[in-house]
């Protein structure tokens, strides 16, 4: 591949109304910018964020909307100042398409709390798509080894999980906790696994104790049992909350051990109450982060390629995309779904 063609006309599948099915659309993008980089999809993966999004359940859907943020395809155009990507070269795309790259967060590496960080699909048509645009800064070249049908979630549910292990200096001698065994979690026992923690997974779900040990887990705790919770009170460094469901956060914060730290991953959108006291007895912390910089997003896939991580994943044609989030509206995904481009060239 050595043109350096921008389109000038994109075909997509797009939302034109809260929980409404995705239609073919047509869109032109317009000229590349001198920093863009114009990427032919090959494979995106659907993450609940897309459905979030889709049937506007944050209230900030823009319609007609393009989702898809876990894209991974070739460069088929540069800008002329894009930099350290080829014509050709095998990348992918996150949650962010651009930031300012002049800010305090973008200039220390933290690119993913840049004020003006563009979202891939808010404001910004992305990867259910024939093509897709972003700033070079969130393109990252995939290293060889990873499967690149099934790398895309990576690029967002596999950093969004793997960051809080560098930001928090999780060590191999840590004990971990996940909650939740899906999209993230799934991933989540994977890395904890290959970093060489002790990890615990805690599910509601009896029927995932034998495939959460398969993912990684050393032991499964049912996060529903007050005697299973009460046995590891106090002993983890790091729970990893996954889910987007209120949970008993009393019982949760008592399987810390001191020092420990409760971090969510998952969006909740409801009030999370808190006690001061069991957070000030054992210097206890909660908190939280969303996607990961592009340091974050290298170091993981690097991490990946080496130990032969990768998503647990079910595959459709974009050309039946609805049928795709009907099956991640059901929950019947396992774990995440990741669309094949299928367009049919003018």
């Amino acid at each position: 591949m050595t043109t350096n063609t921008a389109a000038t006309s994109i075909q997509a599948w797009a939302a034109n109304a809260a929980k409404q099915p995705l239609e073919p659309f047509n869109y032109e993008p317009g000229p590349l910018g001198l920093e863009e980089v114009e990427i032919q999809v090959e494979h995106c993966g659907l993450c609940h964020s897309d459905l979030s999004l889709i049937d506007n359940e944050w209230g900030v859907a823009p319609y007609p909307m393009v989702g898809g943020h876990e894209v991974i395809g070739r460069v088929v155009a540069l800008g002329s100042s894009a930099k350290g990507l080829t014509l050709g070269q095998r990348v992918g795309l996150g949650w962010n398409s651009s930031s300012c790259t002049h800010c305090n967060p973008c200039l220390s590496g933290l690119q993913q709390l840049c004020r003006k960080v563009q979202p891939t699909i808010i404001g910004h048509h992305g990867g259910f798509a024939e093509r897709v645009r972003a700033h070079w800064v969130w393109v990252a070249p995939i290293p060889e080894g990873l499967d690149a049908s099934k790398a895309g979630p990576l690029l967002c549910g596999g950093v969004t999980v793997f960051s809080p292990f560098l930001t928090y200096d999780v060590k191999p001698t840590h004990r971990i906790g996940v909650v939740g065994i899906g999209g993230l979690g799934h991933l989540a026992l994977k890395f904890g696994r290959a970093w060489g923690c002790e990890v615990t997974a805690f599910t509601s779900s009896e029927s995932k104790r034998d495939e959460a040990l398969q993912l990684g887990a050393h032991r499964v705790v049912s996060s529903v049992d007050p005697a299973s919770m009460k046995q590891i009170a106090g002993q983890l460094d790091l729970v990893l909350v996954t889910v987007n469901v209120m949970l008993n956060w009393k019982a949760i914060m008592g399987t810390l051990a001191p020092n420990g730290r409760l971090h969510l991953v998952g969006v909740q959108t409801e009030a999370m109450p808190v006690e001061t006291r069991s957070l000030m007895a054992a210097q206890r912390s909660v908190s939280a982060s969303p996607t990961g910089s592009r340091t974050d997003i290298d170091a993981m896939l690097a991490f990946a390629a080496r130990h032969g991580i990768a998503p647990q994943t079910e595959h459709f044609p974009m050309s039946r995309i609805n049928e795709a989030l009907d099956h991640l509206r059901a929950g019947k995904a396992r774990y995440r779904v990741v669309l094949d481009a299928d367009f049919v060239q003018a």
